[in-house]
């Protein structure tokens, strides 16, 4: 007969392996994921260049989630660790180089934006920046993500772009060719936090999954939730559109960490 103890010892190394299965794949570039060990008894909180950081784990095992901006530098970056008093936790960011995409828009003003589409914009940018930067203490059920809709990548995370031969932002998510119309779906259980149609993402919707990941679905023909619905893993939240600037029907998928882009590839299981 197994002991207690000895079941309770099994237990606590299924549950271990288990949680470290679910945890994203870490890539220390920019537009990664850093995983960071804090051995403390209390969960912390914990911040990354002022932006809380998600923190998982057990008393003594805590691992902090943090989403390295596409901007970061290579070099040691520092996590601040905060349970009465504070204390510092280094990582290393290595350099990567992203490919470079040019891209033709048919609809210039998608790309010079005409006084009026400015207005607009500086009104819309308020609210995308609000959307990116909710927090819930909840935990998120699962940190391993499902692909929202089945196609090819047309653009993947982290392109060096250029829209009719003019420097703009890098990629910021994952762009999945499908047909107009196609169903979109949750990637994870979560509750949706901001719906709209802005002027560059089209059709949007943005879910919380908890303690700052959130996932957002753009360019939308049809959005199905409104803010404040929960949604569990596979619902239908949308269709796949070419609203906003695009230059055919996708999905722009992106995954938000401590308010940061990063790639949504990290989320997904390795099969």
């Amino acid at each position: 007969m197994i002991s207690k103890r000895l079941f309770a010892s099994s237990l606590l190394l299924f549950l271990s392996a288990a949680a470290a299965q679910d945890l994203p794949r870490p890539e220390q570039v920019p537009g990664g994921l850093a995983l960071v060990e804090i051995r403390q008894a209390a969960r912390p909180a914990a911040y990354y260049q002022g932006r809380r950081v998600m923190v998982l784990g057990r008393p003594g095992a805590w691992q902090a989630i943090i989403g390295i901006p596409l901007s970061a530098k290579p070099g040691r970056h520092t996590l601040l660790v905060k349970n009465g008093a504070q204390k510092e936790h280094f990582f290393a960011v290595k350099d990567k180089e992203y490919e470079t995409q040019y891209i033709t828009i048919a609809d210039k003003r998608k790309v010079n934006p005409a006084p009026v589409d400015m207005e607009r914009i500086s009104r819309e940018r308020p609210l995308i920046r609000q959307a990116k930067a909710h927090w819930s203490e909840i935990a998120p059920r699962s940190l391993r993500l499902s692909l929202p809709v089945a196609g090819p990548y047309s653009s993947p995370f982290g392109l060096r772009r250029y829209f009719n031969e003019q420097p703009r932002r890098p990629h910021s998510g994952l762009d999945i060719a499908a047909a107009e119309g196609t169903p979109v779906k949750a990637a994870a259980a979560g509750r949706v936090i901001n719906t709209g149609e802005y002027f560059f993402n089209g059709g949007t919707v943005f879910i919380d999954h908890g303690q700052g990941l959130l996932t957002l679905y753009c360019h939308l023909s049809r959005i199905n939730v409104e803010s404040g619905q929960a949604v569990q893993r596979g619902e239908i939240i949308g269709a796949v559109g070419q609203t906003g600037r695009v230059t055919g029907a996708h999905l722009h998928w992106g995954v938000i960490v401590n308010q940061t882009m990063v790639n949504p590839e990290l989320f997904l299981a390795i099969e």
